[in-house]
């Protein structure tokens, strides 16, 4: 997988597109039929990034995984289940002219969907979207039966008329289902070293500490010459390793930081935006309101507004 294109998946409608799956029940939120997905025929000559979360259980899938740095090696008829966080790089390859019997599903969830909500924030908690993981998570028939359920469940809500309860019941099974998956590691792994490569999880920490600290308002927003002396490393080959673990340079990477912080100032906060753009590092309101547009496709105004 040394030479391949990187390919963005956006929406969760145009994942359904991709895969010759009919149209989404609904725009933020679906659940995927392992069986009744198209692979497409260059799958071993693409890695992808979603801006969406991925959980899955699969059963007879024969090939590799490969997520940010580590490869898995799977060859197997047990459930097995995978974490995929938004703008992360994951790739596969499968065994030509094999004959699969696929099953399982995928839950597919777009950020926006929490926003609003406490899973919002609450999900980056959960360590096993984290690239420094580097176990798939084996489930026993007990365990895979407990999952089905809780996924049948979100599945059964957003296919039923959509109410003002909708919304926070899903959040509350996505929740009990993410509690289930860490008691389910930790079961695992109770004894796993963590990977080798772990710069990506420092960096990680290095902006959520800057971002949650003071350090914007006195500072400003982090450069990459600051986040590169912080770890050690040169600029250049800061945005050249994010590049290959995100599909993302140094900058970028800083800027989606950021405006995650700005999407949940924005809705889970009464401050102006010119208040919120000052907390978030911005001499100029209208910067931040100009970065925010570029990335989003909405004024921060506009965005508040749609989930308030």
């Amino acid at each position: 997988m040394a030479n391949t294109k990187t390919v963005r998946i956006k929406t969760i409608s145009e994942f359904h597109r991709l895969r010759g799956l009919p149209k989404p029940e609904h725009p933020l939120i679906s659940v995927v039929d392992y069986a009744s997905i198209k692979r497409p025929t260059d799958i071993g000559e693409v890695s992808w990034i979603f801006d969406f979360y991925q959980i899955s259980i699969k059963r007879g899938f024969d090939g590799k995984m490969k997520y940010g740095q580590q490869e898995y090696e799977f060859n197997y008829n047990e459930g097995i289940m995978f974490f995929i966080s938004p703008n992360q790089v994951f790739g596969i390859e499968v065994e030509p002219n094999k004959n699969e019997k696929k099953s399982g599903f995928m839950l597919l969830i777009h950020p926006d969907f929490l926003w609003n909500t406490p899973l919002a924030k609450t999900i980056k908690q959960y360590e096993y979207f984290d690239y420094s993981v580097n176990e798939a998570l084996f489930l026993s028939e007990k365990e895979e039966a407990m999952i089905n359920g809780i996924i049948t469940q979100i599945q059964q809500e957003y296919h039923s008329n959509i109410d003002k309860f909708s919304k926070q019941i899903i959040i509350s099974q996505i929740e009990t289902l993410l509690n289930y998956s860490e008691r389910f590691y930790h079961r695992q792994f109770i004894t796993r070293e963590k990977s080798n490569h772990q710069i990506l999880g420092r960096i990680e920490k290095l902006l959520m500490d800057y971002f949650n600290g003071d350090d914007l308002i006195s500072k400003g927003l982090p450069t990459v010459q600051l986040i590169a002396e912080k770890l050690n490393v040169s600029p250049k080959y800061l945005s050249s390793l994010l590049k290959v673990l995100t599909g993302q340079t140094a900058q970028q990477h800083i800027h989606e930081k950021l405006i995650e912080k700005a999407k949940e100032k924005l809705s889970t906060t009464d401050l102006s935006v010119s208040e919120i753009a000052y907390e978030l590092g911005f001499e100029h309101p209208q910067s931040f309101s100009k970065l925010f547009k570029s990335k989003v496709g909405q004024s921060p105004l506009e965005f508040r507004i749609a989930f308030n």
